[in-house]
């Protein structure tokens, strides 16, 4: 038998695979390596080159080293120095890998204003975390990493009600859905899931990416349906309402305020740790106390360590999350062999990897492999 078949062509599904299997192993590899020298820069600041930071950052705000002007020069600075460092690796990572392996079309003109975007207000949000991290060390010097953990919990909650209206639309167009069919289809699906939606929306992803998706995103009044323009135009209305199903399975089972407690969760545990080392560091680091702005980056290097060590538990929760949600979507329409092929289309348009090392799973999955939720829809009695 095996000379018979020696010869044959491999099949589209296996072409794909060793396609998907090389693009997420050049990322993951790419990820690591911007990693580690991300770290290496917070380290190197730490040990010899952070006092000349803080006396830069003092210089320009022309005050003191805890003044809030202080602490924002010191954020944008230590920014512009990541920024240098991580630019590279992350052009090669979300660019030209993307570009090399079909995923993307989106010109490096459109890819860097989108970066510029994402690190303004990457650099917005760190400002503001810094100065609650650094105003609760000063005031409750004894419980700063709970009054901390609380209070940018609070921010992440405001900003998943506003990402619809206020950060999506930064990088995409939308538009209300024009298939009426289909958008009526998709509220009716919601309703019966006793889970209200301000409207559908067309998510216009294909002038930047082949990939297709789908989401239920924002809270309450703020609450929408997106579909991307990619998956209007390639999969049939069943595959796209049992897609949504498994969406509205999130809301359902209140995963998003799940989510919430486990970033408190990694925030408590994290700003513990940095208490405990900066409690301990301070002044063998030569700093002028624990609120003294120099001391951030030891303080990014403790949390970065407890999400780094907690990030199996975490993908793991997500995971079963995602399996749950599949099994909502699969009761809610009855559809298994619609379920199937949508997750096929996806994953061959999306390019996922089909199956993941131990290691990866672990470390990068936080949605189960493809194969295992065709399986299991395979499975599924109504």
């Amino acid at each position: 038998m095996q000379g018979r078949f020696a010869n044959r062509p491999p099949s589209i599904h296996t072409l794909n695979e060793d396609k998907s299997v090389r693009f997420h192993r050049l990322r993951r590899r790419a990820a690591v390596v911007s990693l580690l020298l991300s770290l290496a820069l917070l380290v190197w600041l730490l040990l010899d080159g952070t006092a000349w930071l803080r006396d830069a950052a003092v210089s320009l705000a022309g005050a003191d080293a805890l003044s809030p002007l202080t602490i924002a020069i010191y954020v944008l600075l230590l920014a512009a120095l990541g920024e240098i460092v991580a630019l590279p690796l992350a052009f090669y990572r979300t660019f030209l890998l993307e570009r090399r392996y079909g995923l993307s079309h989106e010109p490096a003109r459109t890819w860097l204003q989108d970066h510029a975007k994402a690190s303004a207000l990457g650099v917005v949000f760190g400002v503001a975390a810094a100065e609650v991290v650094y105003f609760t060390i000063r005031w409750w010097p004894g419980g700063w990493w709970l009054v901390s953990a609380l209070l940018l919990t609070g921010a992440v909650v405001v900003l998943t009600r506003l990402t619809p209206t206020l950060l999506l639309p930064m990088f995409y167009r939308f538009t209300p859905l024009d298939r009426d069919s289909l958008r009526a289809r998709l509220l009716a699906l919601s309703k019966r899931a006793g889970v209200p939606v301000l409207g559908v929306y067309e998510w216009g992803m294909g002038a930047k990416t082949n990939r297709a998706n789908a989401a239920l995103v924002g809270s309450g009044a703020t609450r929408r349906i997106l579909v991307s323009d990619t998956m209007l135009a390639e999969y049939s209305d069943d595959e796209i309402e049992v897609i949504l199903a498994h969406e509205l399975g999130h809301h359902v089972h209140h995963d998003i305020p799940t989510a919430v407690a486990v970033e408190f969760a990694l925030l408590l545990a994290g700003f513990s740790l940095a208490g405990i080392a900066l409690d301990r560091s301070w002044r063998p680091l030569g700093l002028a106390g624990p609120a003294d702005v120099a001391g951030l980056p030891l303080l990014m290097l403790a949390a970065g360590f407890t999400v780094v060590m907690a990030k199996p538990l975490v993908n793991a929760l997500s995971r079963g999350t995602e399996r749950r949600a599949d099994r909502f979507a699969l009761g809610l329409t009855e559809q298994p062999q619609a379920f199937i092929t949508a997750m096929r289309r996806l994953g061959t348009q999306n390019l996922a990897e089909q199956r993941p090392s131990r290691l990866s799973l672990w470390f990068f999955h936080t949605h189960p492999p493809i194969e295992e939720r065709i399986e299991a829809a395979k499975e599924f009695r109504a």
